[in-house]
């Protein structure tokens, strides 16, 4: 998720000068977006070789490491703010991870591509898994493990105990509130305990 409108919707959850923890951050785009226009501070966690070398050819601090295996080598409350942001769909242990974004940060910022989306609803009503700009792969290649919905998430978040002190949806850069579930192409959420 790298277009500058998305970032900056995203960004906006994030409160000035909060010390971050990123999880899956790619090449750290995001961080390095809110190191430099909200003067943010934080690491970024990423499996990936080639995005680890893009992270620090960034400067951006990064651990190197399997989100599967977990986030115990981090306190409660050790960041304000644990971003997951196109990440929940690729681990084994999503709702594991979900309780750990709100137990590691104060603040947790959810963003997945939303299935329920109208064009994703239409293609499978044709018969065919959709392949859209925000789900860009054939279903028989795509490293997503899951698909969500901004609804169901919303019922996984408490059935978690999660409060959820925003959530709204993302379609080419704009915010939607109204019927995100159907409007947006991405679901977001900010999460607390």
């Amino acid at each position: 998720m790298s277009d500058i409108a998305t970032q900056q919707a995203i960004a906006n959850l994030v409160p000035t000068g909060s010390r971050v923890l990123d999880l899956g951050c790619g090449d750290g785009a995001m961080l390095q977006h809110l190191a430099d226009t909200r003067g943010c501070s934080g690491y970024g966690i990423e499996i990936d070789d080639t995005n680890v070398l893009a992270c620090v050819r960034r400067g951006v601090n990064v651990i190197q490491l399997n989100l599967d295996e977990g986030l115990s080598m981090f306190d409660d409350a050790s960041f304000d703010v644990v971003l997951q942001i196109d990440t929940l769909q690729h681990l084994r242990n999503a709702e594991v991870m979900l309780r750990e974004t709100v137990r590691v940060g104060r603040i947790g910022v959810v963003a997945f591509p939303n299935f329920a989306h109208w064009p994703n609803r239409l293609s499978v009503f044709r018969g065919r898994m959709p392949v859209t700009k925000r789900l860009p792969y054939q279903w028989y290649d795509t490293p997503n493990i899951r698909v969500g919905t901004h609804a169901d998430f919303r019922v996984l978040a408490e059935r978690n105990g999660l409060t959820i002190q925003d959530s709204f949806g993302l379609q080419a850069g704009r915010v939607v509130r109204t019927a995100p579930n159907l409007m947006a192409g991405t679901s977001v959420f900010k999460l607390s305990r």
